[in-house]
């Protein structure tokens, strides 16, 4: 089975290294899509050095844009590259540009097969996730609050209903601990 693995900022490098690792430990065979949304060394090449993570094998260097023009980049590659490589399983994580357009790539009948939400399927709110945080960081932090915005996602629950019929899949840890074992592996 080939994997690809779609990333391009920050968040998603330091989530997506522990299964990075994993899959080097278990010798899959998969590739890294860096979209090239984050590019400087501060925000990109640190965390591939400080993470001990391999180069990507494909790096679209889309740079700044309007989030239009990022993600028309985004989706344009991805998808050239989806179906030149033709991974069995690919794999976003998040809610970035790279993110939406990596996962709308990835639905092209020609790019993979199904597509799966691997989560916790419980619903979680900002305010539990800054608590979590604190928790697991053990640092104390002063939380702003802004007015909220039009749209603003206020709790968070996606179905895991698909991945559980087809695969079989169930979570092995909750949310905390699955924000504490990301923690400790890139602290």
């Amino acid at each position: 089975m080939k994997i690809a693995v779609v990333l391009g900022t920050r968040p998603e490098i330091i989530k997506m290294a522990p299964v990075i690792r994993e899959l080097g430990r278990r010798k899959a065979s998969f590739f890294i899509l860096h979209t090239g949304q984050h590019y400087s060394y501060n925000l990109d090449r640190v965390f591939f050095e400080q993470l001990g993570l391999p180069q990507a094998k494909y790096n679209l260097e889309v740079g700044s844009g309007s989030h239009a023009e990022e993600t028309a980049k985004i989706l344009t590659g991805v998808e050239e590259v989806l179906q030149k490589e033709t991974p069995d399983t690919v794999l976003v994580e998040g809610d970035t540009n790279s993110v939406l357009a990596g996962a709308l790539a990835a639905t092209h009948p020609s790019a993979v097969g199904e597509i799966f939400n691997i989560a916790t399927g419980k619903e979680n709110s900002i305010e539990e996730l800054v608590d979590i945080i604190k928790q697991v960081s053990a640092k104390e932090s002063q939380v702003i609050y802004a007015d909220s915005r039009a749209g603003e996602v206020k709790y968070s629950r996606a179905s895991i209903e698909k991945a559980q019929r087809l695969l079989g899949y169930n979570p092995e840890t909750n949310f905390k601990e699955g924000l504490l074992l990301t923690w400790k592996g890139t602290t």
